[in-house]
């Protein structure tokens, strides 16, 4: 190569040099317009202001939107970004840690790409799956990014489209759900904020110490079945306070017999118990006495007893404690105490329900409330063929329990339930079951629950019976 050809390819070299640092420098100065422009919409813009239709869904997706589909995991994420069109624009999925330093690089990507692309907003489409999403839904939609949930059933039974294949791959995911937002087909996460989110994480807390108290339990019950197989005859309710503290000084029938009555007696006196403990003292000790229960491995039996016994006592203590901050929590939602006047549904099941539902603001309807606990009833039928109608069970599990729970207490405590239930299931016409009589009586209460704290309006017990239908003289049965 001459002289000349060096100096031309060196100069070559310089200006494309010199274009891609001014390249660099123009894209900088986008990125910088674009995260000034960034603007994060939440439930309470678009939610709020109306129902938030499909149609609504779509014309959120304008074409100066970059659309990322993000694939949650425990560690590490993956982002793809693509236009309204459904063009992918990056290439191949970028990943990022599960920290701040992630988040930032996750930023800093799709603010990139934003700026190239000429887009003035971003949406972050993700699956609300466990609980792995909640620090990066928080972190984006603060720093300017509207964030979007998909169904996780739509996802999975979108797999086949991408590549006529249901392998699911972290890298597929992303432009899966990128997709599924760029048609609408999503929903605006919520997360629970000041009262509501105290209560959501309190409730969670007590379920979780609510399944370590099970757990337990039905350790102590494997324990006692090997040592004591005569304790519930003996105690009867095994995690009564009573039984857990006999346990907890005399775990096995040797050391209940050396005991005594006395002794038991005594320890139901110190602790301030009620019940029959004190009555059964003399029973006790009859049962332990002719106790059938192996002898041999009885020292570390009765350290298994005594440590499961100490435990549930512990767990009673917590969920005490953190019942009185859920049930203080209740009182500051306003009408929250309306509700108690339903007999049944006492301050455990509505602090459930609360916790579960949020913020009553973000619902038009009660119906949405419905569906969110999968008690939304659904059919499935074609040609003539009519399909059984049952609930989705599609939605929050947890909202669902406490649903059924205050249906369940209603029933049983409250006069007017009772009615309801008896008529529901005794009817002439379109007799139900018992569990569909429960369902029924549930979105009832649901009903009730949402038009006292959407009104501030008392409950009235009367209006509820008006649902009750006699039978006419001519629907009447004959007499025999």
């Amino acid at each position: 190569m001459n002289i000349k050809a060096r100096r031309t390819k060196k100069q070559v070299n310089v200006e494309n040099q010199a274009i891609n640092l001014l390249s660099k420098e123009e894209l900088n100065k986008k990125i910088e317009v674009v995260e000034k422009e960034l603007r994060s919409y939440t439930w309470r813009e678009l939610e709020t202001n109306g129902k938030f239709a499909k149609n609504d869904k779509l014309s959120f997706i304008t074409d100066d939107m970059l659309i990322v589909g993000c694939d949650i995991g425990s560690e590490n994420h993956y982002i793809r970004a693509i236009d309204v069109r459904g063009r992918e624009l990056s290439r191949g999925a970028f990943e990022f840690s599960n920290t701040s330093e992630g988040f930032e690089n996750a930023k800093a990507w799709v603010l990139a790409l934003a700026a190239k692309h000429d887009k003035k907003q971003i949406v972050l489409g993700l699956e609300p799956t466990g609980h792995y999403w909640f620090a990066l839904a928080a972190w984006m939609i603060s720093n300017g990014i509207s964030v979007v949930q998909v169904n996780p059933y739509a996802v999975k039974q979108s797999k086949e489209i991408e590549d006529n294949s249901q392998l699911k791959d972290d890298r597929k995911d992303p432009k899966l759900i990128a997709n599924l937002v760029k048609d609408g087909n999503y929903g605006m996460p919520y997360l629970p904020e000041k009262v509501y989110a105290d209560m959501r994480r309190l409730s969670m807390f007590r379920d979780q110490l609510t399944e370590d108290r099970i757990r337990n339990i039905n350790r102590l019950h494997r324990e006692l079945k090997i040592y004591f197989p005569e304790y519930i005859d003996a105690f009867g309710k095994i995690d009564g306070a009573f039984t857990l503290e006999v346990l907890k000084v005399s775990a096995i029938p040797s050391d209940i017999t050396a005991l005594g009555a006395e002794g038991i007696k005594n320890i139901w006196h110190n602790e301030k118990l009620r019940g029959r403990g004190y009555s059964r003292a003399n029973e006790i000790v009859s049962y332990a006495e002719k106790s059938v229960g192996l002898t041999d491995g009885t020292d570390v039996g009765r350290e298994a007893v005594k440590w499961y016994a100490e435990q549930i006592l512990r767990l009673d203590e917590q969920l005490s404690e953190i019942e009185s901050a859920l049930h203080e929590k209740c009182r500051e939602i306003p009408y929250a105490e309306n509700i108690l006047a339903i007999n049944g549904v006492g301050e455990n099941i509505l602090a459930g329900i609360l916790a579960e539902m949020g913020d009553i603001s973000r619902f038009d309807d009660v119906k949405e409330i419905q569906k969110l606990s999968g008690m939304g009833l659904v059919a499935c039928s074609s040609g003539k063929h009519k399909g059984q109608t049952k609930i989705s069970h599609r939605g929050r599990k947890r909202l669902r329990y406490w649903l059924f729970q205050a249906a369940k207490s209603a029933v049983s405590h409250a006069d007017e339930f009772k009615q309801l239930h008896e008529y529901y299931t005794t009817r002439i016409n379109n007799p139900l079951k018992k569990m569909q009589s429960l369902v029924v009586i549930a979105c009832k209460i649901l009903r009730v629950i949402y038009t006292i704290l959407k009104t501030g309006t008392t409950y009235d017990p009367q209006k509820l019976l008006k649902d009750i239908k006699h039978p006419t003289a001519s629907q009447a049965p004959m007499a025999a």
